[in-house]
């Protein structure tokens, strides 16, 4: 079997599949490295010879997730040619190959934390790009191809199109993040660019800023506020404020775009003072009825 042209029939299947340039690029990537370290065609691939891969994975320092990734891409490249190209071929990954991955709770910023931080970003652009992260919880990728049409401020909503799995949805801006943001789009630059938020200064000015340079703007700020804050802790800071807010599991998981509902559970975990608070109710409860009468 040709290597060359399996790989370019899985490209054009996940393309048909409408799967998005980031998923495709990604695949495409981890299938060269896995074609380029095997000496042999891919119907001669063994489950040993893709464990000997799997170990080669593990000595580059790879993380657990990273190397499960490149399995799972791995995977999916033999099911294509078992069902679509109806080859009789082995699949040489089979269930349990995957590696153990450690469950770390969401890290989040506490109420101290997020004030200290808006406290040192000053320009207008950055104020609203950050704020709108922390009130809507979109996701870094998200925030990067917003364009000005996906925002109503009349309505104080936002359209998130294509989000995470090519899904829509809608989300909703807070009286904070509405005002941030109407003050940056009253001095937004003259553009032909559909992009929110433009790069302000060098080669790149009023360009749409890319996800790295989001992320870079927050590193400075964070090192400015003595923090160590990433992009994705915005969204897990509003998710568990609006638990904290006695906000329902269903509501937060429409808000942050999740299939399942088990991914926002994990909120429940790390710092959830309704469960606090109802614990003490129901404890004076039961203290009431329990407790012998004290004369």
């Amino acid at each position: 079997m040709d290597i060359t042209n399996a790989i370019i029939n899985y490209r054009r299947h996940l393309k048909r599949r409408n799967c998005s340039a980031h998923t495709i690029k990604g695949y495409m990537n981890k299938l060269k490295q896995f074609v380029l370290w095997i000496d042999v065609p891919l119907e001669q691939v063994t489950r040993e010879k893709l464990l000997y891969y799997v170990d080669w994975l593990i000595s580059r320092n790879l993380k657990p997730k990273t190397i499960n990734c490149h399995i799972s891409c791995v995977r999916a490249l033999y099911e294509y040619l078992q069902r679509e190209e109806t080859l009789q071929i082995t699949n040489p990954v089979r269930t349990g190959y995957s590696m153990r991955l450690p469950r770390p709770l969401p890290r989040f910023l506490n109420d101290d934390e997020v004030v200290k931080l808006f406290t040192v970003i000053k320009t207008i652009r950055d104020r609203a790009l950050f704020m709108l992260m922390l009130r809507t919880g979109l996701r870094v990728e998200e925030v990067a191809r917003l364009t000005v049409g996906a925002v109503d401020l009349k309505r104080k909503t936002l359209f998130v199109h294509l989000g995470k799995g090519g899904k829509d949805r809608v989300v909703y801006i807070s009286t904070d993040a509405h005002q941030a943001l109407a003050a940056y789009l009253s001095r937004r630059p003259p553009t032909r660019s559909r992009g929110l938020f433009l790069v302000e200064k060098g080669p790149g000015r009023g360009s749409p800023l890319s996800v790295r340079g989001i992320q870079k703007r927050l590193e400075y700020y964070s090192r400015s506020a003595g923090l160590k804050v990433a992009c994705h802790q915005l969204r897990h800071t509003m998710a568990t404020q609006l638990l904290n807010a006695d906000t329902e599991l269903s509501t937060i998981q429409d808000l942050l775009g999740h299939r399942l509902i088990t991914t926002t559970q994990r909120y429940c975990r790390v710092c959830n003072l309704k469960v606090q608070r109802d614990y003490h109710r129901a404890m004076e409860l039961v203290m009431q009825r329990t407790m012998p009468m004290r004369r």
